[in-house]
Formats: C-alpha cells, structure tokens, sequence
C-alpha cells in the first residue's frame, strides 16, 4: 500500500505514472491494483501481487527504482508504502438499475 501527498505541479509525474503502470503489469505475479485519491491531495494505491518474490522484483526494477529517486526528489512532500498479506477479500457491485448484483469473494 502506498500513501502519498504530492508538491505542487506535474513535472513529468504522469507520464511516469502511467509509465510505471504499464511496467508492473509485466511483474510475473502482478494481480491488479486499486488507487484513490483525495480532494485534498491524499494519494492511496494498492498493488497487489502473488508472492513477496513479485514485490521484490518490482522494487528492484531499474526504471521503477529511478522514478522513486525522482520522486523523492521532485513529486513528494511525503509517502509511506507498508507491505501486507491479503487473507480474505470479498465485495459487491451494482451491475445495473434491474437489481442485478454481482458478489465477488477471494480466499487465499
């Protein structure tokens, strides 16, 4: 899970980002993602991968690596990324105005 609040300005930032979005998709055991983001600035992704190996893989990335630096830099007053396991995951979703709804449940 990283959190962020961002400096003013893009400077590139989302070209990088999208960049980096292309790039994780071709991590062996990337799943997917969720990314929200708040009126007043606060930024949360959570990327989701199979094992601690794709999470390495991903963080050891040359060009990932090279835009945290840039981050760091120039696109962050502040961030934090935490590391945790999914044991249980379930949600819901309107599929339509009918009454049609879809649950979804994923167990490990």
């Amino acid at each position: 899970m990283f959190t962020s609040m961002r400096t003013e300005g893009d400077g590139g930032y989302d070209v990088t980002a999208r960049r980096m979005g292309d790039l994780v998709k071709e991590i062996p055991g990337f799943l997917g993602e969720d990314s929200a983001r708040t009126p007043g600035g606060l930024s949360i992704t959570v990327a989701y991968f199979r094992d601690l190996a794709g999470i390495e893989q991903w963080r050891d990335h040359a060009e990932h690596r090279a835009a945290k630096s840039h981050g760091r830099a120039h696109w962050y007053e502040r961030y934090s990324l935490h590391i945790a396991r999914v044991e249980h995951s379930n949600g819901f979703e309107r599929a339509s105005t009918e009454g049609v709804c879809r649950d979804s449940v994923l167990e490990r």
